[in-house]
């Protein structure tokens, strides 16, 4: 067998992750390649300039985690929760949750919204039935819904999906998402106005995305890239909530998510999220969640949900421009 390109970035890649050469030698002369070939290709590269600079790399990379896990070490010294604050003022709120990072679920300023006595299954299907509306469909025929989510579009009036929400018990195969808000931004923008402006929080005149499915809709782990509220009208949602500064143990491989299993962790499988800790909320119907940049969620419906999130906050909420690309060299 010959030494490849494939061989030779699987010899840098378990060098940078402190493999021994001799055992890395020997996997290459188990799988064919011949034991003279094998240390002559790996005394290249340890001599390779190009990997010294990647291990300089990693090694910067290595001191960022050391300084992430400082962090989750300290937050282990407190029982994981959410506090609950009811009408929190926008004061408050900035400087104990919005600038320190940290999630809260604030009650009490959703007492007077027109929306949790309005909106019925009977009142969205006559009030916008016929509007055409875009929904993600075939959910559970793909494991990766979320990151392929453009394929699973699908359009139909909004009175049948109504329809279909009301009779369809506890699934996952189809949900109303943020990710169709382009098409239905237009279509549903007149049910905005039965939300309350909250502009001790938001900017005025803001505007939302409209989830809506029934129970058992899961949107896996990931982390936005703006700081997020997620406003309950009706239902429940179970939310599991991962700080940032333990991103290096939630195997993030492709964008802002991951592929941990919020539902059952597998630690056999993810051994890291064994030091993880996990907390854990019921988002109910009238409170606001807030979701700050860079924390992962794991959210699950247990009723008929509906939830506006919004990203049109009063302060600097800019964390995307800056997100890092992933390269292939």
């Amino acid at each position: 067998m010959e030494i490849n390109d494939s061989w030779r970035g699987w010899i840098a890649e378990n060098l940078i992750l402190g493999g021994n050469p001799d055992g890395l030698v020997g996997v290459m002369v188990q799988s064919g390649i011949a034991e003279p070939s094998a240390r002559a290709e790996m005394a290249a590269a340890l001599r390779s300039p190009y990997l010294r600079g990647v291990a300089r790399l990693s090694n910067r990379v290595a001191k960022r985690d050391w300084v992430l896990g400082i962090q989750s070490r300290l937050n282990r010294l407190a029982p994981p929760a959410v506090p609950r604050r009811a009408r929190l003022s926008g004061d408050e709120f900035l400087e104990l949750y919005y600038r320190r990072n940290q999630p809260v679920i604030i009650t009490g300023m959703l007492d007077d919204c027109a929306a949790r006595d309005k909106w019925s299954f009977d009142y969205l299907a006559a009030q916008l039935g016929e509007r055409e509306v875009e929904v993600q469909f075939g959910r559970d025929a793909d494991p990766d819904y979320e990151i392929n989510s453009v394929s699973h579009k699908r359009r139909m009036p909004f009175g049948d999906y109504v329809a279909m929400v009301r009779g369809a018990g506890v699934t996952n195969d189809f949900y109303m998402t943020a990710n169709n808000d382009a098409h239905n931004k237009v279509a549903l923008a007149g049910l905005m106005g039965d939300l309350p402006p909250l502009t001790e929080y938001l900017q005025a005149g803001s505007s939302g995305f409209f989830w809506f499915g029934p129970a058992g809709t899961i949107t896996p782990f990931h982390h936005d890239l703006t700081n997020n509220f997620m406003i309950q009208i009706a239902g429940r949602k179970r939310v599991r909530l991962i700080a940032p500064c333990d991103t290096p143990k939630v195997y993030n491989t492709r964008h802002c998510f991951s592929p941990v299993d919020g539902r059952e962790i597998d630690l056999r499988r993810y051994p890291l999220m064994a030091d993880v800790p996990v907390i854990d909320c019921v988002l109910a119907p009238g409170e606001i969640l807030f979701l700050p940049v860079g924390w992962w969620h794991f959210v699950e419906a247990l009723d008929v949900t509906i939830t506006i999130s919004t990203t049109h906050f009063k302060w600097d909420n800019d964390f995307y421009t800056w997100y890092p690309s992933q390269r292939d060299f």
